[in-house]
């Protein structure tokens, strides 16, 4: 073990991160190295500061990211069973790239243990394709699985998408009956009830029109461009109903989506590292957050939203978003220690306080799943108290200002009920800090937002209503 941390030690500071960075810029050999993880147990990052590269898409998964694939889909199913008291016929996965990137992709190899298939590797790890678990090995229903995956998963690793896209299509065709096979079953209703083919039924993996980012929802509720539910799924639905397998790459089925939409039970993603959650980027929120909208609007029922947890590949975990959400913000938003760290960072760290606390709030509007007392504390620790309100008025005025105004946002939708101690002074909170701004931009001409918060939907303008009409029609 000593001879291990030496070890380390030695590459630790052997790391040269700006000498390569210069040596790049002049146009010299930087040495190339792997990315991972380190948390992960990938101390081959170290050195840090070569070229990185990422790794072979064709082993994706590894058996390894497999098993713990294979874990977490079991512990969803229990956690389901124990509260529902049957199988979930449906689950949507938000599927990024950190999880192949940083994961091996532990993530496909829960969709393919869902759907009852394995991979096949060749000696070398690369794969070769995937077999059929048979019913009797899996004792339980094959699940169903509808994906949304991110752009970038998308454009760096379509072999990944087309191997389970190809593995959907034959769990579909198997001889069994539909109560063991939801896949099979979801095509066959989908076939009966709307028509078309096969190859139109069996669509599960969806995303942006290529070239486009992002799924539309966190633009509409940092915009508040929606009124309730029913404003966030269409904006979901138009933005991502584009399909992607083989042979289908991009192409604009909306119907497909809003069908298989219909039969969700739960809504899933899952955290892989400390270093980064569910509010470190508005994306998060914006599709497992946006599907969610649009299958409980879709379904006219209950989705179950759940979350899972893999930073200890030995011990995986499915909770309720809910836990989550709550776990992220006693151990971050609300750690002083976290919080004395972000102000080390002046103008901005009080601007990257703000924008996660802008996620929450999004995670709130999409999926309202947002304990009040978090509100509550934001406002209590960001506002209230007067040495953190300092320490925004001096550094940045402008990300108080939006925290307050999501939070009056919050309250004035109905999201958030505030402790009475705190909705008696709100908005005098806000008043006196848009005073600061006022006092630091001087006489300004022209039009500004300020303290307004303007709900303008896709009813408000004619074409946006159009052409929503004309894609979800």
């Amino acid at each position: 073990m000593k001879e291990k941390i030496l070890e380390l030690n030695r590459r630790i500071e052997e790391s040269d991160e700006i000498g390569s960075l210069l040596n790049g810029f002049s146009g010299g050999y930087v040495v190339p190295g792997p990315s991972g993880l380190i948390t992960r147990g990938r101390d081959d990052v170290l050195p840090t500061g070569r070229n990185f590269y990422s790794l072979d898409p064709h082993k994706v998964p590894t058996p390894s990211a497999f098993e713990v694939g294979k874990k977490l889909a079991e512990k969803l199913i229990e956690k389901y069973l124990h509260e529902e008291g049957r199988y979930p016929e449906n689950v949507a996965i938000f599927w990024m790239a950190n999880d192949i990137m940083w994961a091996d992709g532990e993530g496909m190899g829960q969709i393919m243990y869902l759907i009852g298939v394995k991979p096949l590797w060749f000696s070398n790890g690369r794969i070769k394709g995937f077999e059929v678990i048979p019913l009797e090995e899996l004792s339980r229903p094959r699940i169903d699985v509808t994906i949304r995956v991110s752009g970038i998963t998308r454009d760096n690793f379509p072999m990944c998408i087309e191997l389970l896209d190809e593995a959907i299509q034959t769990v579909a065709l198997l001889p069994e009956p539909l109560e063991m096979n939801f896949v099979k079953k979801h095509t066959f209703e989908n076939l009966q009830n709307n028509g078309g083919d096969f190859r139109s039924a069996t669509l599960r993996i969806f995303c942006s029109m290529p070239g486009t980012y992002q799924a539309g929802t966190q633009l509409a509720v940092y915009a508040s461009a929606w009124k309730d539910e029913k404003d966030l799924a269409e904006v979901f639905l138009y933005w991502n109903g584009y399909a992607y397998g083989k042979g289908i790459w991009g192409e604009a089925r909306h119907k497909e989506f809003s069908q298989i939409l219909k039969t969700v039970d739960i809504t899933y993603n899952k955290v892989v590292s400390d270093e980064y959650d569910l509010f470190g980027c508005c994306c998060y929120f914006g599709t497992h957050g946006g599907i969610t909208a649009a299958a409980r609007y879709l379904s006219g029922k209950e989705i179950k939203t759940y979350y899972g947890d893999t930073r200890n590949p030995d011990f995986v975990e499915v909770r309720d978003l809910a836990d989550e959400i709550r776990r992220v913000v006693r151990t971050k938003l609300l750690n002083p220690k976290w919080i004395e760290g972000m102000k080390r960072h002046g103008y901005k760290g009080a601007g990257d306080i703000s924008k996660r606390i802008g996620r929450i709030y999004g995670w709130e509007a999409t999926t309202k799943e947002v304990d009040d007392w978090i509100f509550d504390e934001i406002a209590r620790t960001f506002l209230m108290n007067e040495e953190n309100k300092k320490f925004f008025e001096e550094h940045n005025p402008w990300a108080l200002e939006e925290i307050a105004r999501r939070l009056i946002e919050a309250m004035e939708r109905g999201l958030w009920n505030p402790a009475d101690d705190i909705k008696d002074v709100l908005k005098s909170l806000y008043l006196e800090i848009e005073g600061w701004i006022e006092e630091r931009m001087g006489e300004v001409k022209g039009d500004f937002q300020g303290g307004s918060i303007d709900v303008v939907t896709a009813e408000e303008i004619e074409y946006w209503k159009n052409k929503i009409k004309e894609v979800l029609s």
